[in-house]
């Protein structure tokens, strides 16, 4: 996402992409009910709320990173926006359902890695290799992309269907992750900037798995550190994204005065 957007601040949590599927999730409660939970099987409602969570998703990409909104500023502003919009809306649609139904939703807005959804742990599982194996496949075009949009269209990439593919598959990682422990908005900036530092590097042959180890060794490690060595309660979600908030708000400084 860092690749295409050409800078290393946006994530898609922060332009609201996780809350987006929670709210695509809460709104097809809404319009169906209780008999949408039962009678679908978990995996198929997944399926159909990625689907719908992905068409969204590219439409808003393409609207924003069009040439007449290019300003870093005016994107994160717009993401934080949308962000706290999708929230808001979701939110709304939770109140709007009866105690049975906002008992299957409750929950999905925030992050907590105790409590994994394990019926949708294989499919989720095929999904990340399946997206995983595309995207070290696309290692070479997301290179060229880095160099920017005119320079990859002149080097023969086919620029639109690339970037469409890379968004589909971000999209699903996303829908994911969010499905599995909710929401995280600076989790993917940490890992990000963590895989750059520790490979030194912007080719992705290097920093995509560099990105996979940073993160697993974020909630493991940490896991393992509160738990046992510690022995604490506090939240493992908590403690990420307070240092991805700083890791944020030290790149926009180190943004402004450059």
């Amino acid at each position: 996402f860092q690749t295409i957007t050409h800078n290393r601040i946006l994530t898609p949590s922060l332009m609201g992409f996780d809350v987006l599927y929670v709210l695509v999730s809460s709104l097809a409660l809404v319009l169906w009910g209780s008999e949408y939970a039962e009678s679908w099987p978990l995996e198929l409602r997944f399926i159909v709320e990625v689907a719908v969570m992905v068409a969204i998703a590219v439409l808003l990409f393409r609207w924003l990173f069009t040439d007449s909104v290019r300003g870093l500023h005016v994107l994160i502003l717009l993401g934080m926006v949308g962000g706290l919009l999708f929230r808001e809306l979701a939110e709304l649609a939770l109140r709007l359902l009866d105690p049975s139904e906002f008992s299957i939703q409750q929950g999905s807005g925030t992050a907590n890695f105790n409590r994994i959804n394990l019926q949708l742990l294989s499919v989720s599982l095929v999904g990340v290799v399946v997206c995983g194996a595309l995207l070290f496949r696309l290692r070479r075009h997301l290179d060229v992309l880095s160099l920017g949009r005119d320079v990859a269209i002149n080097l023969g990439v086919p620029y639109t269907k690339i970037v469409t593919q890379l968004m589909l598959l971000i999209c699903v990682l996303v829908s994911i992750s969010t499905a599995l422990v909710g929401p995280m908005l600076f989790f993917g900036l940490l890992v990000a900037n963590l895989a750059y530092w520790l490979t030194g590097s912007h080719q992705h042959r290097w920093t995509l798995p560099a990105s996979v180890l940073a993160g697993i060794v974020c909630l493991v490690g940490g896991q393992v550190v509160f738990e046992h060595l510690f022995q604490s309660g506090l939240p493992l979600a908590m403690v990420i994204e307070l240092c991805g908030g700083v890791l944020f708000i030290a790149l926009l400084l180190r943004g402004v005065k450059q």
